[in-house]
């Protein structure tokens, strides 16, 4: 089994960011993963996909999202939506100047899971030179759970008086919305690390990403893989499948598990939802163009 590396990765503003990382023991990795984690987890949810992804021969970088997870500064804020798509491009274009330097280069897919995924892919439409693919799993591209009018009229007068440091809580507070298993839902709960309040300016920055993503997803050039869990209780599908059809490269897949319920990582069936990633991995790395 191979187990994560606690490591650090300094953004250009002098945040430190904490992270998880993977490489592979006794082979070349296959593919580079860079991951992104969802509003209210962070990487140590996805430990068991990993190990697996690992296994497979992916070298995974799976650093915290500024304020979550293992990075206490500042928690559940972000100063602007440009701040949080610099600290990706920033680790992506390492991951790239290391890879010219290598012998044996490896495509880079980024990934995002859950509203990773809009981050994901507003970055993979900006900076297209610095990804391969892009992977979507259960992405937060359209929500379900969402601000009332109400709530984005309090926004904009938050806004507006310059109130950006006030925390509001993430509505995501009853676990079952992630997984209807009672374990997971105890661990979820019990969880010192996950986030439960974000800034109003996290939420200016969020509602920016929202604005972008529509247009984002028409950029993309690069292969596309995306996973839906059918009782989802957080993400739109049927809004979601509309959108992943405007994706413009032709070369995308899409798979919906009917039974499953958000965060595919808390299925009983994980390690084959794993392996149809897999799968995707595979035919993509065989048939990968590296930029």
């Amino acid at each position: 089994m191979t187990n994560a590396v606690v490591e650090e990765f300094i953004a250009s503003d002098g945040y430190r960011l904490q992270g998880r990382v993977w490489h592979p023991e006794n082979q070349q990795a296959r593919v580079t993963l860079v991951m992104l984690h969802g509003i209210q987890s962070h990487s140590g949810w996805y430990e068991a996909s990993c190990q697996q992804l690992c296994e497979y021969g992916a070298s995974i970088c799976f650093f915290d999202r500024r304020g979550s997870g293992l990075n206490t500064p500042n928690r559940g804020h972000a100063a602007h939506w440009r701040r949080l798509v610099q600290d990706v491009v920033q680790l992506l274009s390492l991951l790239r100047f290391q890879r010219e330097q290598s012998d044996h280069p490896a495509p880079i897919v980024l990934q995002g899971m859950s509203w990773g995924a809009k981050l994901a892919t507003v970055v993979a439409a900006e900076r297209p030179d610095l990804t391969d693919g892009l992977a979507l799993l259960y992405p937060g591209i359209k929500a379900r759970v969402k601000a009332t009018a109400v709530q984005q009229m309090q926004l904009s007068l938050a806004e507006r008086l310059g109130i950006w440091d006030k925390r509001v809580p993430i509505p995501l507070s009853d676990p079952a919305l992630f997984t209807a298993d009672p374990d997971w839902q105890k661990w979820i709960q019990e969880d010192p690390l996950a986030l439960h309040e974000i800034s109003v300016s996290f939420l200016l920055a969020n509602r920016e990403l929202d604005r972008r993503v529509d247009h984002a997803v028409e950029q993309i050039d690069c292969p596309v893989f995306c996973q839906l869990a059918g009782q989802d209780q957080i993400i739109d599908n049927r809004a979601t499948e509309v959108c992943f059809s405007r994706f413009r490269f032709d070369r995308k897949t899409l798979i919906s598990y009917p039974e499953a319920r958000h965060t595919l990582e808390f299925e009983p069936d994980r390690e084959q939802m794993t392996a149809d990633y897999i799968n995707w991995l595979n035919e993509f790395v065989s048939s990968a163009k590296i930029c």
